[in-house]
Order: C-alpha cells, then structure tokens, then sequence
C-alpha cells in the first residue's frame, strides 16, 4: 500500500458548511492524502460564547493566527454564502500576511458562479472545483482557477507564490 502523504492545512469555512470541511478530507483521503486540519469548528457552546461577546475578536484573532501558522496551506470552503462572513475575508487575508498559499475549493453541488470573498479574489493561488485530482493538484502547488463546475474561468489577481 502507497504511504500516506500528510498535509498541515487550516480549512476557512463558514460554520453552516461545516459538513464540507469534513468532505474535502474525505476527497483527500481517497487519493491517499491525509489533512491535519487545524482551523476552528464552533460547537454549539463556543458559538454561544462568541455571540455573547464573552470571547474578544482580539482573542479569537490571536488564535486563528497560531493555528494558521502551523499550517503550510489554507484550504477555503466556498459556498453560496462565504462572501458574507467577515471572518473568512479575515482569515484569507491573515493567511496571505503569513505568506500561506490559499486555495478555494467550490462546495460540493454548486452550479453557477458563486459570489468569491474579497480577500479570495485578491490573494488565491487556486479555485478549484470539489473533484479530488483538483484538490489535491492545489495542494501540490499547481496552480488552477475553475468554475464549480471545473471548467476553467479566469485567474483572480492572485497573491501568493508557491515555492
């Protein structure tokens, strides 16, 4: 059996597309990539506590940076609604300040184009559709810019270089 190969990434999502984040591991696994994901899954308690304020976006800041760190990629989960999320836009442009490659990865299902996050637009090194070769190319620093449906589209500005 091939060994496996073991990527350190932080997976940006917004929480509803929890269930995403979870699939492109399974997209990985099947090509025999294991992710180590260190980017934060909000349990219903820590939600709370970050709705109710009882946690400083100075503090929640500090630990995304720590866990991004660690990470040699970021992996972005695009739904129909993660331009919305103030804290992915965040979360692209910190990794793009620690000179992480950052690559888009289309939800599973998505027809049209889908609205990108700014900072998405400005820095990706990829967009790619949810198909485990395109995944994992990413992951292995080819660069790809896809519609959901895998069709090429055109490259966004592009921020990062992969070395």
């Amino acid at each position: 059996m091939p060994k496996e190969i073991k990527k350190n990434v932080f997976v940006s999502h917004h929480h509803k597309d929890d269930a995403s984040v979870d699939g492109v591991s399974r997209l990985a696994a099947a090509k025999g990539y294991h992710l180590r994901n260190s980017s934060v899954r909000m349990k219903p308690e820590n939600q709370r506590r970050a709705d109710e304020k009882k946690i400083s976006d100075r503090t929640i800041a500090r630990l995304l940076r720590m866990k991004m760190r660690w990470a040699g990629q970021v992996i972005v989960v695009i739904g129909k609604e993660t331009h919305t999320r103030a804290w992915v836009n965040w979360e692209i442009q910190a990794a793009h300040q620690l000179g992480k490659p950052i690559i888009g990865v289309y939800e599973n299902g998505l027809k049209d184009d889908v609205k990108l996050p700014e900072n998405l637009e400005k820095y990706a090194t990829s967009i790619v559709s949810w198909r485990s070769d395109a995944i994992i190319s990413a992951l292995e620093g080819k660069t790809s810019f896809q519609k959901p449906d895998g069709t090429d589209r055109d490259k966004v500005q592009g921020g990062n270089v992969v070395c």
